[in-house]
């Protein structure tokens, strides 16, 4: 069934409203997904506040010229989805993982970050960014290292001189 030309308007003013409220967005290619696993997806991706969304590629450009964003369009190929969040990296990271479990069902294809287009490495890329404790973590490890090894150090040699 065909949608009419208020339905489409419609969808145009949502999608550009939630571009304009997003700190980054993430195209996604889906196809042969189940519906279960669709589920799963938009509710882990809902746990981390980020809204997803299958959208028709022509208007979703509609929505998208109205904004005014640096650098060129990615590609939209195939069946396409959307990813947004007031997180920078969410979205990215909540997508990748599910392109991870699902690789033959779902591909990244590019996506809006800080204001600007990014190509489908570019945003892989920020996906692979930990989280903010993991990153933590790592930073408390790498300020603990020397210090665990001089403790080290001064206990071999403590052992030496008994």
């Amino acid at each position: 069934m065909a949608i009419t030309k208020e339905k489409k308007g419609e969808i145009i003013e949502k999608l550009a409203s939630a571009f304009k409220g997003a700190a980054s967005v993430v195209f996604v290619h889906f196809k042969g997904l189940t519906v279960g696993s669709t589920s799963d997806m938009r509710r882990e991706l809902k746990k981390e506040g980020v809204s997803y969304q299958v959208a028709k590629k022509t208007l979703t450009k509609r929505a998208l010229d109205e904004q005014k964003l640096e650098g060129a369009m990615p590609e939209l190929t195939g069946e396409l989805s959307l990813a947004w969040g007031e997180d920078l990296i969410a979205p990215a990271r909540g997508v990748y993982t599910f392109v991870k479990k699902f690789p033959e069902n779902l591909a990244i294809l590019g996506g809006i970050f800080d204001g600007r287009y990014m190509s489908q490495s570019e945003i892989e890329g920020i996906a692979r960014i930990p989280t903010t404790p993991v990153l933590r973590g790592m930073f408390v490890n790498i300020i603990n290292s020397p210090i665990q090894r001089f403790a080290i150090a001064l206990s071999e040699i403590a052992k030496t001189k008994k």
